[in-house]
């Protein structure tokens, strides 16, 4: 599965509802749009367009089974942001190792 776009994603965990729809999946597994809908205390159709901006940022798929749709989480496609918070928490590692060293060097 190719990577899903990260603007995609940050995008879709921004909003609070799409956050707890994807948390909800995530613990409980595989769930109905009725389910979420009850879940998430929102209309139906404010439910599905979650669960579609969480499709194109690759976080959910989904499956029919008669005339009910299925969704379940893919963590995988956190990879991005875990990627990005990764870089940056680097960066700011060696930001702070360097401010250590300076404050070290004053006070010597």
């Amino acid at each position: 599965m190719p990577l899903a776009n990260p603007n995609y994603v940050f995008r879709a965990l921004a909003d609070p509802t799409r956050r707890a729809i994807f948390e909800q999946l995530t613990r409980q597994g595989e769930q109905t749009v009725h389910a979420l809908t009850r879940y998430a205390r929102v209309s139906q159709p404010a439910v599905s367009k979650h669960l579609a901006q969480l499709k194109r940022a690759k976080l959910v798929r989904h499956r029919h089974a008669g005339r009910e749709t299925h969704y379940r989480a893919q963590p995988d496609a956190l990879t991005p942001m875990v990627d990005w918070l990764d870089h940056y928490g680097a960066f700011w590692r060696d930001r702070f190792d360097r401010l250590e060293s300076l404050l070290e060097r004053m006070n010597s």
